[in-house]
């Protein structure tokens, strides 16, 4: 009997010490001290463990479940309600960064709420966490890829503006705790072809590889301080990028200074040995990708740690240093403290979806609709015409508003249901689908056409959605694991819009759907205007019809070259940038990068630079006046780009430098001013060595890129002048 006493008081003082009084959770402690005393108190076997993305209980230490696999790409994602902001591609085309700093704040705030409540509820499954897998900063290099969606588009300058935004507002400025843990994936020259992705070796010329491909994860690591950085499944200069010392501790660790805890891609280990040819098996796979610095592995393989161990590929020690890494980031994020420590944890299911982030998500996509095409200025329309015909496969299609990495709630507006509600009563409002979004006709007597001939205007939803573009076991429709090597409007809907144009002489608004260029040229003849909306939200379908309706001015522009086909694009499996993107494409595109209409005017004038010579360490101030020459307020994304019209060896023909968005009233005058450095413009050489060269420079202020397009576009080009680097 008292023996079996002293065994239940040795039980309970356990708990007690295990709750309570363990240094790994005493909130006084430097937080190092608190990492190696948890580690002290681990197995092997649970060490491992908490090297996995679901992260079991330790009881005995009074450690709950934690998930690291958690999504966040625009908007908490995979687990229930949420605020569903545009797709990235679309919020890049707001080249708004200050938006995006909100939107990572209301994404994070989000996140803790549903965070704190799954606590309560003992939900600890995947993507119920606070740590995720987001912002993707892989260059959108080819418009095939159908991964394209999730970027910020093709420039790395833009890319890095947008991401570090994002990442600042969801990692928060407490000078405690971290808010969350943003990842920047996919590290580092990742951008399909979906179907290879598992085994391509990417060698893109050294000079590309630190000019295009390495900008937004260096400044995501510099500026953003990311706190996770997440390795791709490829290899690039023929080590796997999980298991590439050169990448994740030269370049990462060492050159740039990363701090923070690098993970797997899902199941990207299995590649080593499966697809790679590197390792023999999973043992061999692990020490690899540990001893190179991986510290969380996205899937089950880190299980072989402890065999890894017991043959000699790798120490325990190595382990620790691994462990303590990501361990850091657990009780950064205030996961070991009690809950009256953090300040996050007091945030509340009422932020979630609330009308503060309805508003935010609405300007978001309100601010990414691009118009191509407006004839004769036919938009923006009367809201009191008498019948108004909507039609096409996803005019009342609520999945072509998320996007891919989506969440969902009960605010999914379609565009039909927006244009009903943005109408005069008196309207008559007439919706047909008339084609579906792949499969072809096969009734030929379709009634949507005749029910056209009768609308004064007729509104055609049409483009690319989910089932054509994604990951590599996502689109359905796709014969290429998710991208699109045919850039054209599915044969089916362009058959369908060619008879409605035959049949009708009504204006034709096309509205276009997707996250990557539809590239088909006949769509300037068939439709009088047209409007690219991307992935566009839960709001998305409330901005178009303002857009349409003229509450709204759009003012987005394209992140993304639109060539006039693929023929015009490089192999899919080259990743040199010779040819690719506006930086270094010499045909002329369909729609250049940094175009976007308006439904009013603005002018260029007076460029003026401070001085029209820069040394090093020396800045120049290029100063512009722009005027809205039209009749209606709007905003104007004003863009710099810089030329070198004397580099002796290959160079971007245009790169964009800075930007800013600003709103005129009609008549109004702004001055606008850049501050330009040398280093802006520093050349990469062959060897990737980063150059502050002398020469002359052209500068460029406009509302689109300097890239030369036909005058039909409508676009005002770009003043000029000429700046000589001493």
């Amino acid at each position: 009997m008292k023996k079996k006493l002293i065994h239940v008081l040795l039980l309970l003082s356990s708990f007690t010490f295990g709750q309570q009084q363990f240094p790994f959770k005493d909130t006084s402690l430097p937080v190092e001290d608190r990492v190696h005393d948890l580690i002290s108190r681990l197995t092997l076997e649970e060490k491992a463990e908490q090297m996995m993305n679901n992260a079991p209980a330790i009881k005995r230490l009074g450690i709950l479940p934690y998930s690291w696999w958690n999504e966040a790409l625009h908007g908490v994602a995979r687990t229930g309600r949420a605020t569903v902001f545009p797709q990235c591609i679309g919020l890049a085309a707001t080249f708004d960064e200050n938006l995006m700093f909100r939107i990572g704040t209301a994404i994070s705030d989000e996140a803790w709420a549903k965070y704190n409540i799954a606590q309560k509820i003992e939900n600890y499954s995947q993507y119920s966490g606070i740590t995720f897998y987001a912002p993707n900063v892989n260059i959108f290099r080819d418009p095939r890829w159908g991964r394209g969606q999730e970027t910020y588009g093709e420039d790395p300058f833009l890319t890095s503006r947008m991401a570090v935004n994002y990442v600042k507002g969801m990692q928060g400025n407490n000078p405690r705790y971290l808010k969350t843990a943003a990842c920047a994936k996919h590290f580092v020259v990742h951008s399909g072809p979906e179907a290879l992705r598992h085994s391509f070796d990417a060698e893109p010329p050294m000079k590309d590889f630190i000019e295009t491909y390495t900008p937004a994860f260096e400044a995501l690591v510099k500026e953003g301080k990311v706190e996770s950085v997440m390795c791709a499944y490829n290899r690039t200069f023929g080590q796997p990028c999980c298991g590439s010392s050169f990448l994740l501790h030269d370049l990462l660790r060492k050159k740039w200074g990363f701090k923070g805890y690098i993970t797997t891609d899902c199941s990207a280990i299995q590649n080593f040995y499966k697809y790679h040819g590197t390792t023999s098996d999973e043992a061999e796979s692990v020490a690899l990708a540990i001893k190179s610095g991986v510290n969380l592995c996205c899937g089950s393989e880190f299980r072989a740690i402890p065999e890894a161990v017991k043959r000699g590929l790798i120490s325990e020690k190595e382990v620790d240093n691994a462990l303590a890494i990501l361990l850091r980031t657990r009780f950064k994020l205030g996961l070991f403290d009690s809950i009256n420590k953090n300040p996050y944890t007091q945030i509340t299911e009422n932020v979630i979806g609330c009308q503060k982030h309805i508003d935010l998500t609405y300007e978001a996509a309100a601010k990414s609709i691009v118009l191509l095409q407006n004839k004769k200025n036919i938009l923006p329309l009367p809201k009191d015409l008498k019948s108004i015909f909507v039609i096409g496969p996803y005019a009342a299609n609520q999945d072509v508003l998320l996007g891919n990495y989506n969440g969902i709630n009960n605010r999914l507006i379609t565009v039909a249901e927006a244009i009903t509600g943005k109408v005069s009563a008196g309207t008559t409002v007439m919706y047909r689908q008339g084609v579906e979004p792949s499969a072809p006709n096969i009734n030929t007597m379709n009634y949507a056409i005749g029910d056209a001939h009768g609308a004064d205007a007729i509104i055609a939803v049409f483009g690319i959605s989910g089932i054509f573009e994604g990951e590599e076991g996502e689109a359905t429709a796709s014969p290429d694991r998710g991208d699109r090597l045919d850039l054209n409007l599915p044969q089916n809907q362009m058959d369908f819009l060619k008879r409605l144009k035959k049949t009708t002489k009504k204006p034709i608004i096309l509205v276009l759907t997707g996250g990557s260029p539809i590239c088909t040229e006949q769509l300037k003849e068939i439709a009088d205007a047209i409007l690219f909306v991307w992935y566009p939200g839960q709001e998305g379908g409330r901005a178009i019809a303002d857009v349409i309706f003229g509450d709204v001015n759009p003012s987005g522009r394209l992140p993304v070259t639109f060539p006039k086909s693929a023929d015009q694009l490089p192999a899919f499996q080259d990743y040199s940038m010779q040819d690719r993107t506006y930086r270094y494409m010499t045909a002329e595109p369909l729609y250049p990068f940094g175009f976007g209409l308006s439904y009013t005017n603005f002018s260029y004038s007076n460029i003026i630079l401070s001085s029209n010579i820069i040394k090093k360490g020396e800045v120049v101030t290029a100063t512009v006046n722009i005027t809205n020459t039209g009749k209606i307020a709007g905003d104007e994304v004003v863009q710099l780009y810089i030329s070198d019209i004397t580099a002796p060896y290959p160079k971007p023909l245009y790169s964009l430098k800075n930007f800013k968005r600003i709103h005129l009233i009609p008549g109004e005058t702004k001055k606008i001013s850049f501050d330009i450095t040398p280093e802006m413009e520093q050349q990469i050489n062959d060897k990737g060595e980063k150059l502050l060269k002398h020469g002359q420079f052209k500068i460029y202020i406009g509302g689109t890129s300097p890239v030369p397009v036909s005058a039909t576009l409508g676009a005002t080009l770009p003043v000029s002048g000429i700046l000589n680097i001493e």
